[in-house]
């Protein structure tokens, strides 16, 4: 005999006469996460002005390329180079790849008069563009002191960049009971927030401050330098793959020049594919056990021959580039006062409303003289 009482089921197609049965929890799959800045971790001082500004400094250089098209024979005792400057009296000077050793005794503008085969090592050809090293100098017993060779620090700016989201919900919201959310005023200041954060990283690794103007004004907003704008130039360690895959042998060609620039950076940071394929590096030499319930395949720690990197995962670093960061030589900074926080603004009818603010500039040291690398064109697929 089939049932004839009341049933839940009577209910209607909404089921108007039962009570609703929602979690207490709201699903959200939206990326929000930040891995670069909490890398970088908290400046250690806020920002004063819009304009920020920071030193750099050199050591003087000891290197300069031969600068003759048609390069020298092994007996010519006049060699032009690129810049005289770089050289003194004394020094014992040896070309890149050969094993002569030549010493300066005379210097003219950018043209040394050499003493060949010093030291009774074999004379060679040198060829245009031919790097030429300082190996040392030797100074005369008793000799005046020599030219004081100093150099100027140089400055580097970046703007503060201003970050901002609004909350408004009406009076008849603010005050309901809500399944899931316990205040949507707040729920919402928090959504905003994250947006906030998300922008803010993708800010730090890519944003561009303007060529012209750029302070701002009434019309024109006021933009930070990213990573990816402070690390280019003549002295960067900027690496074109050529759409080529990544490897071990691309990965530490760039940590080479970074650390024969002086750079010591400690943090890969890049995206899922790239990610992918540095765990893929020790594809080769994994092994497994029978017995074992893990496979572990991945690569959070890379010790090559130019230090330690730490393996930062980031979505927000374009797929086709690497980013080879010394986050001690990276900050974040506020402008002072103006790290993000709730500004409530007046209410001109029935609802709230508030303007969620934050103020925000880069610090990068030694960006454009490979204190850090960018390796990009990798390919993708």
């Amino acid at each position: 005999m089939s049932f004839t009482g009341k049933a839940t089921y009577d209910a209607g197609a909404s089921l108007p006469e039962l009570a609703d049965d929602v979690s207490d929890l709201v699903g959200l799959i939206s990326p929000f996460d930040t891995p670069l800045i909490d890398a970088i971790g908290n400046p250690r001082f806020s920002a004063t002005s819009t304009r920020h500004e920071w030193f750099e400094d050199k050591l003087n250089p000891n290197y300069s390329a031969i600068n003759e098209a048609a390069g020298y024979d092994d007996n010519d005792t006049a060699i032009v180079v690129d810049d005289g400057t770089r050289f003194r009296i004394g020094d014992l000077v040896k070309a890149q790849g050969s094993n002569e050793v030549m010493q300066v005794t005379g210097i003219s503008t950018n043209t040394l008069t050499v003493t060949r085969g010093y030291g009774g090592t074999t004379g060679a050809a040198v060829v245009d563009n031919q790097r030429v090293d300082v190996i040392g100098h030797a100074a005369l017993e008793g000799d005046d002191a020599p030219a004081a060779a100093s150099r100027n620090r140089s400055r580097v700016e970046n703007y503060t960049q201003i970050f901002t989201e609004a909350v408004t919900i009406s009076g008849s919201m603010d005050a309901v009971g809500l399944n899931a959310v316990e205040r949507e005023f707040d729920y919402q200041v928090i959504q905003r927030l994250r947006e906030l954060m998300r922008s803010l990283e993708q800010s730090v690794i890519g944003g561009f401050k303007a060529a012209a103007n750029p302070q701002g004004s009434a019309s024109v907003r006021r933009t930070m330098g990213g990573l990816l704008q402070f690390i280019s130039g003549a002295d960067a360690v900027v690496d074109n793959a050529g759409a080529a895959a990544l490897t071990e042998e691309v990965l530490n060609a760039s940590l080479r020049k970074c650390w024969e620039k002086g750079g010591r950076p400690g943090a890969i940071v890049c995206n899922g594919f790239q990610k992918r394929k540095i765990s893929n590096f020790i594809q080769s030499s994994r092994r497994y056990e029978p017995e074992g319930t893990t496979l572990r395949n991945l690569v959070d720690i890379y010790e090559s021959d130019f230090g330690v990197q730490r393996v930062i995962l980031s979505r927000w670093v374009p797929a086709d580039k690497i980013l080879l960061l010394d986050l001690d030589k990276i900050q974040v900074l506020p402008l002072q006062g103006r790290s993000f926080f709730v500004k409530p603004l007046a209410e001109s009818g029935d609802f709230r409303k508030a303007q969620i603010i934050g103020e925000y500039t880069l610090e990068i040291v030694n960006g454009a003289d490979g204190g850090h690398g960018v390796i990009t064109n990798l390919s993708t697929s």
